[in-house]
């Protein structure tokens, strides 16, 4: 797949937050029920909360809540958030060079179609995944 790991398990997380009905969510638990290594995940959470899609709660009984109200955070905010640039830029095949000018095998087929996936996470709230939460089998 185009995204990278670190972004298939913000984009998890955050996924899995809004389906469940807890406040808090410490990233142990977090990374247990995703099986997510716990330093990984950590590191994750720290982006998120940077980003303001997440906030932290010190103390006993602490953890993470989402910062925002489900229809306020997309899954392109999620994608910016840890990886900081514009999604699906790069070429598909890995090539550093790919352009119109240099294109790879797949460069045509991709420009095509990178737009539609763009919109759909930008028009893909976290407020969807609660909707349809029964229907999720995994995360």
């Amino acid at each position: 797949m185009f995204l990278t790991k670190t972004t298939e398990y913000a984009m998890r997380t955050l996924i899995f937050m809004a389906t469940h009905d807890r406040e808090l969510f410490t990233t142990r638990f977090i990374s247990r029920q995703l099986n997510i290594p716990y330093k990984y995940l950590s590191r994750i959470m720290t982006d998120l909360a940077r980003n303001g899609l997440i906030i932290s709660v010190k103390g006993r009984g602490g953890g993470f809540r989402i910062a925002k109200s489900l229809d306020q955070i997309t899954l392109y905010d999620i994608f910016i958030a840890v990886e900081g640039t514009s999604p699906l830029n790069s070429c598909i095949l890995g090539f550093p060079d790919c352009s119109e000018e240099n294109p790879c095998a797949l460069h045509y087929l991709w420009e095509k179609n990178k737009e539609v996936i763009i919109n759909t996470m930008k028009n893909t709230t976290l407020e969807y995944f609660r909707k349809i939460r029964n229907r999720i089998k995994r995360y």
